[in-house]
């Protein structure tokens, strides 16, 4: 017989940000504290193929389990099944307990739906409790980010916490500043480089009760352009779910901007480290403002059977990380591109040099 303690509403943080803008790193060295390792953690992805899981340590099986000792398990489909199957688990012993869960979104995601979704299923508003949303901002791009797509204003509208990340490579500017204090001018504001203690955003308590009420009319998440009014939300519901509403976001509908495309592309030929550099260098010269994240798995012929994931952000590249062997059956060099107004015919173009072909058909959001 499962204990009472067991039935104790967890907490549940919800960690967005829009492409690139560091969420898996936070992550990563949140659950690095020992204290933590009783955490589990959902990765929402996007695309044909999934990569970010691979970035906390993928074990394969239906719920990781982290080195670190935390639980995690990847959806792209159907997160209230997923996290009902993990409490049902949880409660029968089939897994280890554990006491939160963080829920990383894919960085196209808007949460309104998110949170929506937690509190409109009648055993997820008994057994979970909304605990803070953490949004991370690129102190690099993210102005201009807001001004161009809708989801990172509405990640920023209803965040708790505001985390402007990448402060070492650009200053949290006053144009930043400013487009933060019209979006939220409530959240809490964090430099991420000069967190100790980073499962301390994660997993503090909301500064402030959920739900807030709406903004005022002509004021607060309604300011930017990038944002469309919704309809007004229905009266009644469950807390978390008055948790999106109280935001003025109880339309469970997403909303994403026009001409963002996923698609995802095998290269199938011998990748050099040269080329690849070249070719993904290339594509962040010529169209790094619309090329809004790459991520994958490639084979180096310098290093057979030692896979490295390697990641970039509009201009930005990142450091591969190289993993000690394959983490599936799949061992295909692959690449999920999230582009806005990029046709795949030029990404295959670039990487013509390794036979490149899809995986899957493109994936609009309009």
């Amino acid at each position: 017989m499962t204990s009472a303690a067991a039935f104790e509403a967890l907490p549940v943080t919800l960690l967005t940000g829009f492409l690139g803008s560091g969420k898996t790193t936070l992550l990563r060295r949140a659950l690095a504290a020992p204290s933590f390792s009783d955490t589990a953690v959902i990765v929402n992805e996007i695309g044909a193929i999934a990569i970010d899981h691979y970035l906390v340590d993928f074990v394969e099986g239906g719920v990781f389990e982290l080195p670190g000792g935390c639980l995690c398990c990847m959806v792209r489909e159907d997160l209230a099944q997923s996290l009902r199957n993990l409490i049902e688990r949880r409660d029968a012993g089939d897994i280890r307990p554990f006491r939160r869960i963080a829920i990383e979104t894919s960085g196209l995601a808007d949460p309104a739906p998110i949170l929506f979704t937690l509190g409109a299923d009648p055993m997820l508003d008994q057994r979970l409790r909304l605990g803070r949303v953490v949004t991370l901002v690129d102190a690099a791009a993210g102005a201009a980010t807001l001004d161009r797509f809708a989801e990172a204003a509405r990640q920023v509208a209803v965040a708790d916490a505001l985390v402007v990340s990448k402060t070492d490579l650009a200053p949290f500017g006053p144009a930043l500043a400013e487009r933060l204090d019209r979006l939220n001018p409530s959240a809490e504001r964090i430099l991420g480089a000069a967190t100790a203690d980073p499962a301390a955003i994660l997993f503090a308590p909301a500064q402030r009760p959920h739900p807030d009420p709406p903004p005022p009319e002509g004021e607060g998440v309604y300011d930017s352009p990038a944002l469309e009014r919704p309809s007004p939300a229905s009266g009644g519901g469950s807390p978390l779910r008055h948790a999106a509403d109280g935001w003025g976001l109880g339309t469970p509908q997403a909303k994403h901007s026009h001409g963002i495309a996923v698609f995802a592309v095998a290269l199938e030929g011998v990748v050099g480290r040269f080329d690849f550099a070249r070719a993904l260098g290339g594509l962040a010269r010529d169209r790094g403002n619309d090329l809004l994240r790459v991520k994958g798995i490639v084979e180096f012929v310098d290093r057979p059977g030692r896979p490295a994931v390697v990641q970039a952000a509009q201009h930005a590249m990142f450091t591969p990380e190289w993993l000690d062997h394959w983490p599936d059956q799949d061992h295909r060099s692959r690449l999920v591109f999230i582009v806005h107004d990029i046709p795949p015919e030029e990404i295959l173009g670039h990487f013509a040099f390794a036979s490149p072909t899809l995986i899957g058909e493109p994936v609009s959001h309009h």
